[in-house]
């Protein structure tokens, strides 16, 4: 398809991620009050936005993870501006920018048919679940982690994560408004988990965990820096013992996502996974 003569794509500059987050915030995403520093961090160059007429009017992130995966996400035309093919051009742009990579997305479920004639297939959904009020104890045997935890937190996540994501991490540990909690088990660390202020309450993710126990302790943990607040996870479907959590914490489902790959599924223990990092990066 041939843009418009007055219709730009480029990557953002920093600030203008803040712009894509608040579409994101209008779409009812609920995005995260500081996610502009680790999200650009991730690819400086990995987000692009639409201008038309020097207006912005769209944008996409085509996260480049190393040589062999890619992440797409933060997908927006803006209503007005629909229909025209814009959003097309955003996606065959995002697409050329990680040829040759193995790609993932968080799809709206009733996007996944059109996902798939671009060669996506589905390896499972993510259920995005409420709870409200948990102000229990903090739990025994977690610490706080920095960037002084980075290595760690980078070994742990390297198990459970497709790519290197050290640059993302950095500043996902560290953000205004969060907590980064580590479970600590024979001097090594058996699961970590990161809780952040968003639009709405708060978000966990990760929640990554050697056991059902340690996942329950680190939410517990994460939960209570909400204080009271709503707290909201992505939980892999297929991991019965994370859902087995979300109902054991009371917690409803209110969402739901499709995760697909372009190529094949990573060889990423689910089991482990108790809850997604965030449904616009991977």
């Amino acid at each position: 398809m041939d843009p418009p003569q007055d219709y730009v794509i480029r990557p953002m500059e920093r600030k203008e991620l803040d712009l894509a987050l608040e579409w994101a915030a209008r779409e009812g995403w609920n995005p995260g009050l500081h996610d502009s520093d680790a999200f650009y961090s991730a690819d400086p160059k990995g987000h692009l936005i639409g201008i038309l007429a020097g207006v912005p009017v769209g944008c996409i992130s085509a996260v480049a993870y190393g040589s062999t995966f890619g992440f797409l996400g933060l997908y927006i035309v803006l209503p007005e501006y629909r229909g025209r093919g814009l959003g097309v051009l955003l996606w065959e742009k995002a697409l050329r920018r990680l040829k040759g990579r193995n790609v993932g997305l968080d799809g709206v479920l009733g996007r996944q048919r059109d996902y798939e004639k671009h060669g996506f297939r589905l390896a499972h959904r993510n259920l995005r679940f409420r709870a409200l009020g948990i102000g229990r104890p903090r739990p025994a045997g977690l610490t706080d982690l920095g960037r002084g935890d980075l290595d760690a937190a980078l070994e742990y996540d390297r198990q459970l994560f497709p790519a290197d994501r050290s640059q993302f991490l950095e500043k996902w540990l560290g953000m205004p408004e969060s907590a980064a909690l580590g479970y600590v088990k024979g001097g090594k660390l058996s699961g970590y988990g990161v809780v952040r202020k968003c639009r709405d309450g708060y978000k966990v993710g990760p929640l990554f965990a050697d056991t059902p126990d340690i996942a329950a302790a680190l939410f517990l943990g994460l939960a209570g820096h909400a204080q009271g607040a709503p707290v909201f996870i992505d939980v892999p479907e297929v991991n019965a013992p994370a859902l087995n959590l979300a109902a054991r914490m009371g917690m409803e489902q209110v969402f739901a996502t499709a995760r697909m790959y372009s190529m094949y599924e990573p060889d990423v223990d689910t089991g482990r996974i108790y809850g997604v990092t965030t449904l616009e990066l991977g």
